[in-house]
């Protein structure tokens, strides 16, 4: 199920655990978007995409840096208002398309279910400063965590290096957020990426097109 459309572009979310191939898929999906679909396409990443949004990344995954949840939360909080008011809220009022890596779910299963922070705290936060605009389609990708972190073998910064029972919270958080969240699906993670491109081009097909 999608969310109400409020602009002319579409907002297109994909998120999950560490490993689950978001970025392969995002990569693909604003590819097929681009050739096939004839629509303009903002390939973006949280946190990032703006100067400021990519020095808060660096901050956040920094194995130097000592944070807490809470200030995590802040932080990417921070970047994500960012990208919405500087790159992703111009393009949707143009009529293009967002594939975004990494949104709201990652908020509230990195920092609320694996971190502690309570929900109705960090679901405060997000609609306060991050709620305009809204994904038209959330895609957690779903993918055993286990498996995920073969994918992505060593441990790359300091959000994954949390370990493995850190990832399970996360995943049990996002298979949540898709199963309460109207806008958003769970897509089955395994299996070639050809094959998990083609379950995600199927919700990504049945978005509304043109004006309304």
């Amino acid at each position: 199920m999608t969310a109400t459309p409020t602009y002319p572009g579409r907002f297109i979310v994909l998120d999950g655990v560490d490993g689950c191939g978001k970025s392969t898929q995002a990569k693909r999906l604003v590819h097929s978007l681009r050739t096939e679909g004839d629509v303009e396409v903002k390939h973006l990443r949280e946190p990032g995409s703006t100067t400021l949004g990519e020095g808060l990344r660096e901050l956040l995954l920094s194995r130097d840096q000592d944070m807490g949840p809470e200030v995590e939360s802040l932080l990417f909080c921070a970047a994500r208002r960012q990208m919405l008011d500087l790159l992703v809220r111009p393009a949707l009022e143009k009529g293009q398309w967002v594939v975004c890596e990494r949104f709201h779910p990652s908020t509230l299963a990195y920092q609320g279910g694996a971190g502690g922070v309570p929900t109705e705290v960090l679901a405060q936060l997000l609609e306060s400063w991050a709620g305009d605009p809204e994904p038209d389609l959330v895609l957690i990708l779903d993918l055993d965590p286990a498996a995920a972190k073969q994918r992505r073998g060593e441990s790359a910064d300091r959000i994954e290096d949390k370990g493995q029972g850190f990832q399970e919270e996360v995943a049990r958080a996002m298979r949540h957020y898709a199963a309460t969240h109207p806008a958003a699906e769970l897509v089955p993670g395994e299996g070639s990426a050809d094959e998990v491109a083609e379950r995600i081009r199927a919700h990504v097909d049945g978005l509304q097109v043109g004006p309304r």
